[in-house]
């Protein structure tokens, strides 16, 4: 699904959310039910695609608990009410990225157990938002992808796909997309759905557009 530039959102007035948030944001750009209704649907794609396959996911923190929570929990119900059963085993590792509103050069990779287990393995990458361009000068997540996945790859897992929520639309392409995702969105600093700003706007369930205000706010 792509949201086009000019798409204007909806309103904060239709929706309830944290009154602490009242006057930080612009507009909703994704309400909760619509996300989970894709996400859904991106379940069903998953369990189409990897058919009697056992599945490692490994979730990338923070920002991608929420909805890899709810991929995972959607996989096991279709699973449950088919005949074929999947076994998943869940793990997580942590990249940081952000600086306030703006992504930092350097990527700090941490967390994950020992990633020799996924050798012979279908392995499932789950995360929130994905650039897959360049925002202005500074390398995105859909770089860090790439070498996140050739780590991996390094163990010899039977496959390896990756889910994203959301990507978004910036300046520069650098030829990644990930297998599967939600959304692609315009560029736009987003938070809610565990997408947060300086650990703010996580208990936020739509996904929102923060304004100037909101980020001054909470600036560190």
């Amino acid at each position: 699904i792509q949201i086009s530039d000019n798409w204007p959102g909806y309103s904060l007035d239709l929706f309830t959310y944290p009154q602490h948030y009242y006057g930080d944001l612009e507009y909703v750009l994704i309400p909760h039910g619509i996300i989970v209704d894709r996400t859904e649907r991106l379940a069903k794609d998953i369990m189409q695609d990897i058919g009697d396959n056992d599945i490692v996911v490994l979730c990338v923190l923070k920002g991608g608990y929420k909805f890899c929570a709810d991929l995972v929990e959607h996989i096991k119900n279709l699973s449950r009410n088919s005949e074929r059963f999947i076994s998943m085993k869940v793990d997580f590792v942590r990249l940081k990225s952000y600086h306030n509103d703006q992504s930092m050069q350097d990527m700090q990779i941490m967390g994950g157990d020992d990633l020799s287990k996924l050798t012979g393995k279908l392995f499932l990458c789950v995360l929130l938002t994905l650039f897959f361009m360049f925002y202005k000068d500074i390398v995105g997540t859909g770089r860090t992808m790439k070498v996140l996945l050739n780590n991996i790859e390094k163990y010899k897992p039977k496959m390896i796909k990756v889910a994203s929520l959301l990507v978004k639309r910036t300046s520069r392409p650098d030829g990644y997309r990930p297998d599967y995702y939600g959304f692609e969105i315009p560029d736009l600093f987003v938070v809610g759905y565990a997408l947060d700003y300086n650990e703010h706007f996580r208990d936020l369930n739509h996904i929102c557009v923060i304004n100037d205000h909101g980020k001054a706010k909470y600036r560190v």
